[in-house]
């Protein structure tokens, strides 16, 4: 069992070694950068994911309109989980339908998707991106293997390869998260924070 367990953190320690690649470091900094004016011009964010990837997108939501390291303004994210909505219209209509009608009802032009599948291929997630264009919403993908159908339909997207299961790749997907929220947190209210001391310094 040894033997097991090390290879398994050896290939978790992989997953999480992607992000010091440099088209990780880019996507890192660009969906910090497009998630912080989006908050700044008084937009939100709208995340969908299936399964462990749905719970991704819970985490990264609470931790924006909750707190993330420090004390400070709550973030405006909503995550499509609402068990009513997901019953109703997979009942009604077909669960491929679920994110898109959440984006159709919640969604507004500039506000972003954020969407959450490590095979790429989650018709219904690929249709919430479609409805998300349709909106002029911003979106960004955090896809895995291959990127599947949703390879290059987002304004923005990370694909972790070379994986055969998710969990590698969730992990290398909160890791990010984590970090992207960190990164927010600095452009919109610690670095403001600062510069707003350093004047009141010089205006002493």
């Amino acid at each position: 069992m040894k033997k097991n367990i090390l290879k398994s953190i050896h290939d978790a320690t992989c997953a999480i070694s992607i992000l010091k690649q440099e088209k990780s470091l880019a996507f890192i900094q660009s969906a910090a950068e497009m998630i912080s004016e989006c908050f700044k011009n008084e937009k939100k964010i709208i995340l969908a994911g299936n399964g462990g990837s749905l719970c991704d997108a819970m985490h990264f939501c609470e931790e924006l309109t909750g707190f993330y390291r420090k004390k400070r303004k709550a973030l405006p994210a909503i995550v499509l989980s609402e068990p009513g909505h997901l019953t109703c219209v997979s009942n009604d209509i077909g669960y491929e339908h679920v994110f898109s009608r959440g984006v159709e009802a919640l969604g507004n032009k500039n506000d972003i998707f954020i969407c959450l599948t490590t095979s790429g291929n989650s018709e219904n997630l690929y249709r919430a991106v479609q409805k998300a264009k349709e909106k002029e919403m911003r979106t960004i993908c955090f896809l895995g293997k291959t990127g599947g159908k949703m390879k290059g339909i987002g304004d923005l997207e990370w694909i972790i390869e070379g994986f055969e299961f998710s969990d590698r790749i969730q992990e290398a997907h909160m890791t990010a998260i984590h970090i992207i929220i960190e990164m927010i947190e600095n452009l919109i209210f610690y670095k403001m924070e600062k510069l707003e001391k350093q004047d009141f310094a010089l205006s002493k």
